[in-house]
């Protein structure tokens, strides 16, 4: 078996505050390492400089530097307790070489999942999730629990029929991958904004048996129909692909992103719904999409940004194999 990950930019040197060298005071500047090859524990984060797709789907260019930017805010947090991290470095599509870019990060996310990581994808836009899917679909433990189920908080459901592929179409590219090799999976979507998804869109999620939730549905006084809809996701499914775009939450938090939300789903909701999925005992892969730091206000994307990755790394339960 086969667990090197093969990247472009070498993982750089973190740092951050430091308050000493004990336990006691441990961030993750002072915790992670570079990914070593060898069968472990833990968690690797993989960066995906991407925002080709981005382009494609007309949208504002900048989020190649979001996984940059999502280690810089995840450097200083502290720890409660020791923890197996690693940094593998990043995948960069160069150009337009979006698809050979979406290859490259499934090998590496494949290499993780097989040498019995967390495979952390640090994006990118959104066209990372049919890269991080590939990870999964060739990996050994996809074949132990074949019943994938992809948990999307999103905004968008990404489903566009376009010819070229792009940041709005990973989800259509992976059913028809699925139904190509006659996989089985579930697709849910949580945080849809209606005035974001044309009613064609809407039409191609029935027809595929999307699940979804809007987002007005998913406000904190909506807890009890978030947690159903959530745990009837998590009953159906062996193994969980979490997929986070930013836009997801209000402009007001994650302003940083290609297509900020009018109205958007709670910090707390998406929290809530992460810590669910990370202790499940199912969570195989998580990335995190549309991170632009150019169109962010001081780091507050990204900050908010680096506490979920922070929560579901800490909270994560592996699943079995």
């Amino acid at each position: 078996m086969n667990s090197d990950i093969v990247v472009d930019v070498a993982p750089p040197m973190w740092s951050g505050r430091a308050d000493g060298d004990g336990p006691e005071h441990l961030r993750w500047h002072q915790a992670i390492v570079p990914y070593s090859a060898e069968p472990g524990t833990g968690s690797v984060l993989i960066g995906f400089a991407s925002d080709e797709g981005v382009r494609r789907n007309k949208g504002r260019r900048g989020a190649a530097a979001g996984p940059d930017a999502l280690r810089s805010a995840l450097a200083s947090m502290a720890l409660a307790e020791p923890l197996p991290l690693a940094d593998a470095g990043t995948v960069a599509v160069i150009g337009e070489a979006l698809e050979s870019g979406q290859a490259a990060l499934g090998r590496a996310v494949t290499a993780a999942l097989d040498a019995g990581r967390l495979p952390v994808v640090l994006g990118g836009g959104h066209e990372v999730a049919y890269g991080t899917y590939l990870g999964v679909a060739g990996s050994h433990l996809r074949q132990q629990h074949p019943r994938l189920g992809i948990l999307n908080l999103d905004a968008h459901f990404d489903l566009r029929s376009d010819p070229v592929p792009s940041s709005g179409t990973p989800f259509r590219q992976i059913d028809e991958a699925e139904k190509f090799v006659g996989a089985s999976h579930r697709y849910d979507v949580l945080g849809i904004s209606q005035p974001s998804n044309t009613a064609g869109l809407f039409d191609t999620a029935e027809r595929l048996g999307v699940r979804y939730l809007p987002d007005d549905r998913c406000g904190v006084a909506d807890r009890a129909v978030v947690d159903d809809f959530v745990t009837e996701f998590l009953d159906d499914v062996d193994i969980v692909y979490l997929t986070i775009d930013l836009d997801v939450l209000p402009a007001a938090v994650a302003p940083g992103v290609s297509a900020p939300a009018a109205y958007g789903v709670p910090l707390e909701t998406i929290q809530r719904v992460c810590d669910r999925v990370s202790s499940s005992g199912k969570l195989a892969v998580v990335d995190v999409a549309e991170l632009n730091p150019s169109l962010d206000v001081d780091n507050r994307t990204a900050r908010t940004a680096a506490r979920l990755v922070h929560r579901i790394v800490t909270a994560h339960v592996p699943p079995a194999s």
